[in-house]
């Protein structure tokens, strides 16, 4: 004969037992004292510290601070001990951070929620790469699965391309604990429900772009986008999109390498040698370092930027610092940061406003808060006029 399975009343007492024996408990201490997953201890404490039995900490949880056996009270879904909602514990969420890069376009979304947290959220920031392993590497350590501290939400920037970006998305979409995704769009699971989502419409920017490139005269127009980056697809859409709009003739449609491969050299080189075999008077490079290293390489060649060639940028990380500065589309990096940790934090106060006593912590959506809809904000760039895209002669 098997024993049955503790309800999960029972359980949610153990587990308080077991936080009382020292004060606090780590989750993985308490997965392997209750012989459950550290999933079901998740959502455990989830639903007792929002009752206020317990209060949490990072990778774990305690007894509130002067909560004694005689001060506390029943608890609405569970019959066990609750304390008195005059002992004033406090309850810092903290929040997981994976970004692709740290020194380019993140550093700006990173600030931006940085400081949206103002001191009452811990960040944690970890940098990744566009690659699948390394960004699932990263986020498993910060869920804590694996017995390292966890975390009560995520903001991450994943790879989308290719069958094992979307087994990365469907292993995100499972996690027990909210996602918001940073710049990126994905869907999971048979019906291709859509993850909570902060992005910029990449192609209205470079829809801006082309738009102001035929403003200033500019016919025969061309693109160049990194083969690497998540973000190409959106430039190109919207830039053709524009073009076929407006009329303009298409001369030159180019990925390339980034501009810390190897192989950059040549193929600017062939850039510009095709411009000008293509007659093309006007280009929008993704992103800010191609641009200028371009601008630098038609200078040497006796190109005039924009005489000869207007150049605008796609990022605005640091192109008003070329010679001459160049026009650029501008993503509003900041509120991308800012917008994900409020949309996580707002998921977050859903799970807690959930009532209790309706969900039993086996059942019910205790990670994403059930009644709320599924958010997917897009953010509008700007188009920031400099020097490089003056008037056709």
């Amino acid at each position: 004969m098997t024993d049955e399975a503790p309800l999960p009343s029972e359980r949610r007492a153990r587990l308080i037992a077991r936080v009382r024996e020292t004060g606090s408990a780590r989750v993985s201490d308490l997965s392997r004292a209750l012989g459950v997953t550290p999933v079901t201890v998740r959502r455990d404490l989830a639903l007792l510290v929002a009752e206020g039995t317990l209060e949490k900490v990072h990778g774990g949880a305690r007894i509130p601070s002067g909560t004694t056996g005689l001060g506390a009270r029943a608890g609405a879904s569970t019959g066990i001990a609750q304390p008195d909602a005059a002992s004033g514990g406090t309850d810092q969420l903290t929040i997981g951070m994976v970004v692709p890069s740290i020194d380019y376009y993140w550093p700006e979304v990173i600030r931006g929620a940085r400081d949206t947290a103002h001191g009452a959220v811990r960040l944690i920031l970890r940098g990744a790469s566009y690659d699948v392993d390394q960004v699932r590497r990263q986020v498993a350590a910060l869920v804590g699965d694996d017995g390292l501290p966890g975390v009560d939400g995520l903001l991450v920037a994943p790879p989308v391309d290719g069958p094992e970006a979307a087994e990365l998305g469907e292993w995100l979409a499972g996690l027990s604990i909210p996602v918001v995704l940073m710049e990126r769009r994905l869907a999971t699971g048979p019906y291709r429900a859509p993850l909570e989502s902060v992005a910029t419409d990449h192609a209205l920017g470079s829809g801006m772009a082309t738009r102001h490139i035929a403003e200033r005269g500019h016919r025969h127009v061309g693109l160049v986008t990194s083969r690497t980056s998540p973000t190409s697809a959106a430039v190109r859409r919207g830039f053709l999109a524009a073009a076929d709009e407006l009329g303009l003739d298409v001369v030159l449609d180019l990925e390339t390498a980034p501009l810390s491969d190897a192989g950059w050299a040549d193929e600017a080189g062939s850039v510009l040698d095709r411009c000008a075999a293509a007659g093309a008077t006007a280009l929008l490079v993704h992103s800010d370092r191609e641009a200028i290293s371009l601008v630098e390489r038609a200078q040497e060649r006796g190109v005039r930027v924009p005489a000869d060639l207007a150049v605008i940028a796609y990022d605005d990380e640091v192109a008003g610092l070329a010679d001459p500065p160049l026009t650029a589309v501008r993503p509003p990096k900041a509120a991308i940061g800012a917008s994900a940790l409020e949309l996580v934090m707002r998921r977050l106060a859903a799970v807690r406003a959930d009532d209790p006593a309706a969900r039993d912590s086996e059942g019910g959506d205790m990670a994403t808060g059930a009644d709320r809809p599924v958010h997917r904000i897009e953010l509008s760039p700007r188009l920031i006029v400099r020097a490089s895209s003056g008037s056709r002669a």
